[in-house]
């Protein structure tokens, strides 16, 4: 008998999924298709985590990077980040204005963004990322790991959802 705390009553962990993501970025934008559809096909068994990797080319990219920050500290940041790369265009010309307004429209306590932004608190959780991407060799975004391997989505999103689908398809069965 297996009396192990590893008993069939836990679930197994999910897979994990990084995300190395911009938010000004038009390839991030495209991906999201692929990201709902790997949502919606493995539910809680995969967990999709954001990284940020915002670019010196996009000068909104860190604010919005901060501003994802206190989307997921306020319960939305899957919405959130959504909601912004669907207006990847927008933010290049509407700049931080664009992600207050942005969390408003979702319900969020749009102030605490403008605060957010201005005292800088999700600063050094941006930048843990950013240089932890820059150490695993992330140039470009999107960016995904999974189980250590790094696919690169910058260049093309060809392929790259089968290819997280037999990985985390794999990994799945090992914990069965």
């Amino acid at each position: 008998m297996n009396d192990s705390p590893a008993s069939s009553t836990q679930p197994p962990a999910p897979v994990v999924l990084d995300v190395w993501c911009e938010l000004q970025c038009a390839d991030c934008r495209d991906a999201l298709a692929d990201l709902q559809a790997l949502r919606a096909r493995y539910g809680d068994r995969l967990e999709l985590r954001l990284r940020h990797f915002p670019l010196e080319k996009h000068k909104h990219a860190f604010a919005a990077a901060q501003a994802a920050e206190e989307a997921a500290e306020q319960g939305s940041a899957w919405p959130y980040v959504e909601a912004v790369l669907d207006r990847v265009a927008e933010l290049d010309r509407k700049g931080e204005p664009l992600l207050i307004e942005i969390a408003g429209e979702l319900g969020l306590d749009a102030e605490e963004f403008d605060t957010a932004l201005i005292d800088g608190r999700h600063i050094l959780i941006v930048d843990a990322d950013q240089a932890e991407g820059k150490a695993i060799g992330v140039t470009g975004t999107p960016t995904y790991v999974i189980d250590g391997e790094r696919l690169d989505g910058g260049k093309s999103q060809e392929g790259l959802r089968e290819r997280i689908e037999e990985i985390a398809d794999r990994l799945l069965a090992e914990q069965a």
